[in-house]
């Protein structure tokens, strides 16, 4: 698996996301990330496992008191990616824009141009040929 595949399913679970949410204000011990959950140290630890894979975090040392740090350039690579397809969907929608704004165009110009529905004859009704 490469790394932009694992970073992603790194941020799949709301649990990492929230771990790395935090430590976006700055480095934290597994026992501090652990805190508001109501799970144990040693299932967060694993989360952090996962994200140290994905080389979203780091980890000075083994033990529990060790800071967990935030590897923030690794987004880099999801941002460079997701910016790819982002560059494309908007330039696909400036083409739906000029398609739809040429066909308002054309509605405006044939709704300025004087009907050509023939109204109502006047010369093929019998009342019509009686008041001649």
């Amino acid at each position: 698996m490469d790394q932009l595949s694992r970073v992603f399913a790194a941020l799949a679970d709301p649990t990492r996301r929230d771990l790395v949410a935090r430590l976006t204000d700055g480095d934290a011990t597994v026992g501090e990330l652990a805190a508001p959950y109501e799970v144990s140290v040693q299932a967060v630890s694993k989360h952090l496992k996962v994200l140290e894979q994905a080389g979203l975090v780091s980890r000075a040392g083994t033990a529990h008191r060790s800071p967990v740090h935030l590897e923030a350039q690794v987004f880099d690579l999801a941002t460079a990616w997701l910016e790819r397809y982002r560059r494309h969907a908007e330039q696909r929608y400036r083409r739906l824009d000029a398609v739809l704004a040429a066909m308002n165009e054309s509605t405006d110009d044939h709704s300025a141009q004087p009907s050509e529905t023939p109204g109502p004859r006047n010369d093929s009704g019998p009342l019509n040929r009686e008041t001649a």
